[in-house]
């Protein structure tokens, strides 16, 4: 099967993951998409296929590229033509590649890959109607949805969008999990163990997006001399912090090391007792549904997640049954991490360590499913028929009872 991956940031470290699993399953992946730097990368061996730079919080700037390669694509066809699926990641990469299915692929399935919901499309706003109009009209074109949360079903494409009524097509959910093709047998040890606390040392990973968040854990480690430190690691949209590294800086307790390869995972979440998992950058819209990197990161290495109660992330993890969970974690934290003791944090941490290691991670039968599931959508098939394992996999009817 191949795959033409459309994609609106070529430096996203999920876009790499996406594509490691489809290769995985046996498809042939093309990405094609705008980067957020200044360089076009490889991903898993193959050059990305270049459609210009864009750049955090400017939407009129993204819109208008959007626009530009609709009309058009400006690049070498070729991989669209040969393409089997055009997979279109979020909204904006699902305008071009409709357009380009229609000029290029006619007899290519379309499908829809939505991992955020921008809080445009949750607005009641006149311009949050328009996305939403525009959005029902490109999925009647497409053959199968995928998203990573179930609230994403639940709250916005059942309501909202008729999924499972008026849009009667295949859905799956794939989670964000880790992808491990030769994963550990089950059980195994992480390699990395925290010192024992306190000082009780949380880590925030991964895309560093929220001024609250950075309030809150500055706030919490200035408060609470050597009884908490903070460790941040990734990539920060310095575009929503007042002055990142100034505030990062001037707080003691807290340090930023900058992005992480995969292949760090173990020692940075091996290395802190807590993982931060809150994210108010779009509190009660897409932070309210879905389901971070951070959960399966940091599983399998037995960090503690850090969550708000009142969230999918907080349900996720209270299912579970592990985690520690806020409503405020800004008045409550202190007091918990005051009051922690050893013993209590051994038994947190081994609930984590206790869970099946499959609750975190994906492996080769997972992306067999997910491709398969898509050869169905090709051959105009439900994606229910297919085998999923961990790929929840189900028709779109029943997707309501999520």
């Amino acid at each position: 099967m191949r795959i033409a991956y459309f994609v609106h940031d070529v430096f996203d470290p999920a876009i790499a993951r996406r594509v490691a699993m489809l290769q995985a399953g046996g498809a042939d992946v093309r990405v094609i998409g705008f980067r957020r730097g200044d360089r076009v990368p490889d991903l898993e061996g193959e050059p990305a296929i270049d459609l210009g730079r864009t750049y955090d919080s400017r939407l009129l700037q993204r819109a208008l590229k959007v626009f530009q390669r609709r009309v058009s694509l400006g690049v070498d066809t070729s991989a669209v033509r040969d393409a089997d699926i055009l997979l279109a990641r979020n909204l904006e990469m699902l305008v071009i590649a409709n357009a380009a299915q229609r000029r290029h692929a006619p007899n290519a399935t379309l499908v829809y890959e939505c991992l955020d919901l921008h809080r445009l499309l949750l607005s009641g706003s006149p311009l949050g109607r328009i996305l939403r109009v525009l959005e029902r009209s490109l999925m009647r074109r497409t053959g199968l949805l995928i998203v990573s949360s179930p609230a994403f079903i639940s709250r916005y494409y059942a309501p909202k969008q008729g999924v499972g009524s008026t849009w009667n097509r295949p859905v799956i959910i794939v989670e964000n999990k880790v992808v491990h093709l030769d994963a550990p047998h089950e059980g195994e040890p992480t390699d990395v163990e925290p010192p024992a606390g306190p000082p009780w040392r949380i880590g925030w990973y991964g895309m560093i997006r929220c001024q609250r968040s950075l309030d809150i854990l500055c706030k919490l480690a200035s408060r609470f001399p050597g009884l908490v430190e903070v460790v941040i690691r990734g990539r920060p949209a310095r575009v929503a912090f007042r002055d990142f590294d100034e505030q990062i800086a001037q707080s003691r307790g807290v340090s930023f090391g900058g992005a992480y390869r995969p292949a760090e995972l173990s020692a940075l979440y091996g290395g802190v007792h807590f993982n931060w998992t809150i994210d108010y950058f779009e509190e009660g819209a897409n932070s309210a549904l879905l389901l971070p990197n951070r959960i399966y990161e940091g599983g399998p290495h037995g960090a503690v997640p850090i969550a708000l109660a009142r969230t999918e992330t907080g349900r996720w993890l209270n299912q579970r049954g592990i985690g520690v969970l806020f409503d405020s974690p800004g008045d409550e934290l202190g007091c918990f991490l005051e009051h922690l003791t050893a013993g209590a944090y051994g038994r947190l941490r081994q609930a984590v360590r206790s869970q099946p290691r499959r609750s975190f991670v994906a492996d080769r039968t997972d992306c067999e499913s997910l491709v398969n599931a898509l050869a169905l959508a090709a051959r105009g098939e439900a994606a229910g028929d297919c085998a999923a394992s961990d790929v929840d996999v189900r028709p779109a009817r029943s997707i309501n009872t999520v």
